[in-house]
């Protein structure tokens, strides 16, 4: 199976994890359009208890752009997905989509420069955790 995330593990708190996942995403040029918690959600709406899980929806306007212009139809894949899950013991998952295996689908030479350029900035963003 092909890996689709850039991970790692951080020894912090999932509140700790998100201020420095912000941060760093900030520093690559993102911003966070929608933040999901699912832990929240699965309680209020199925009453189940799961550890803390967030989804982070990543976007670079400037790439968001030149991504849309490469391929109209590419809003269905964005933003960028960034997760924090609470893996316990202070310990906290943090995995960002690798948009170049995510858009492996669509061919569109265009696509693929601005995906690759999405993509190192994402690891950077993981690396710098």
């Amino acid at each position: 199976m092909a890996d689709y995330t850039f991970t790692r593990t951080l020894d912090a708190d999932l509140a700790a994890a998100e201020e420095r996942a912000t941060a760093a995403l900030q520093d690559e040029g993102f911003g966070i359009l929608t933040e999901i918690d699912v832990q929240a959600t699965l309680k209020k709406k199925i009453d189940v208890d799961v550890p803390g899980y967030k989804i982070l929806g990543a976007c670079n306007p400037a790439l968001a752009h030149q991504a849309m212009q490469a391929e109209p139809r590419i809003g269905v894949m964005l933003p960028c997905n960034v997760i924090l899950r609470d893996l316990g013991d202070g310990r906290t998952e943090v995995a960002a989509v690798d948009p170049v295996a995510s858009m492996a689908a669509v061919e569109n030479a265009g696509l693929g420069e601005v995906a690759t350029e999405v993509r190192e900035r994402l690891q950077r963003v993981v690396a710098a955790l």
